[in-house]
């Protein structure tokens, strides 16, 4: 896990269209498969539902996985600013009392 105060840059314009022609090309490459396979209708119907549901899982367990690595992250940055701001605010020759 990376420090939360590391500035994480933000991916490249490449890198996000490379994602998204590879996940039209899987995908229609999946759907071709199914059209093409010598069985019945209801088999490819099958097929295509597993599929369909094999993304769709993919697509909530990334967004679960973000979402649990940005709390644990923020998380992390409210305990900083907390421990920052007691070493602000702590004056060493103040004389406590209890």
């Amino acid at each position: 896990m990376t420090k939360p105060t590391e500035h994480q840059p933000a991916p490249s314009a490449a890198w996000v269209t490379q994602t998204y022609v590879s996940f039209a090309v899987s995908l229609s490459a999946a759907a071709i498969g199914i059209a093409y396979l010598p069985v019945d209708p209801w088999m490819r119907a099958f097929l295509a539902i597993a599929v369909l549901y094999a993304v769709t899982s993919a697509i909530s367990l990334s967004k679960a996985m973000r979402d649990q690595h940005e709390s644990h992250s923020v998380a992390a940055r409210i305990d900083e600013a907390r421990v920052e701001r007691l070493l602000t605010e702590h004056d060493p020759f103040k004389v406590s009392t209890f």
